[in-house]
């Protein structure tokens, strides 16, 4: 299974690098990773709606010009659906068995994602109602996939 995970910002933060790279090497028992950062638009204090949605095209540019054809895209929504990490598990291992080869989740930026992204998702997760950091939200991200792979394989994770 390939796994791409593509998302707008960088990450500054060496605590949160780390953290990246662990999960990245658990994961390379399991599947081959690609993270893809493009690079966000600054939003401006106060910016208008008609701004914030040109901010998101720009991105959502970015971001469609990785997305590959054969992908099954899901998307992280706030008003995505929640599932629990056997859920999740459950979902990668069925996409697997249906004969999807390749998973690109997409994580936006600071004021979500563009419609033009939202269209091509083929599945918008949520894992809070609650707002996260973009940056945060790929740890998070990593972890729940690597438990999902060690769900898959019926191997012990703490709960």
């Amino acid at each position: 299974m390939k796994i791409t995970i593509i998302t707008v910002g960088k990450i500054k933060e060496k605590y949160l690098k780390d953290a990246i790279a662990e999960y990245s090497k658990r994961l390379s028992k399991y599947c081959k990773l690609d993270i893809i950062e493009v690079a966000d638009e600054k939003t401006p204090d106060n910016a208008s709606e008609v701004v914030e949605n040109q901010i998101r095209s720009k991105e959502a540019e970015r971001i469609l010009k990785h997305v590959k054809e054969d992908a099954f895209v899901i998307t992280l929504e706030i008003n995505g659906k929640q599932l629990t990490s056997e859920e999740l598990a459950k979902k990668i291992d069925t996409l697997g068995i249906q004969g999807h080869s390749h998973i690109t989740f997409i994580i936006g930026g600071s004021i979500g994602l563009g419609q033009e992204v939202l269209s091509k998702s083929s599945f918008a997760l949520s894992f809070s109602k609650m707002t996260f950091p973009h940056q945060l939200m790929r740890v998070i991200l990593l972890e729940q996939i690597y438990r999902s792979y060690r769900i898959i394989n019926g191997e012990p994770y703490h709960k």
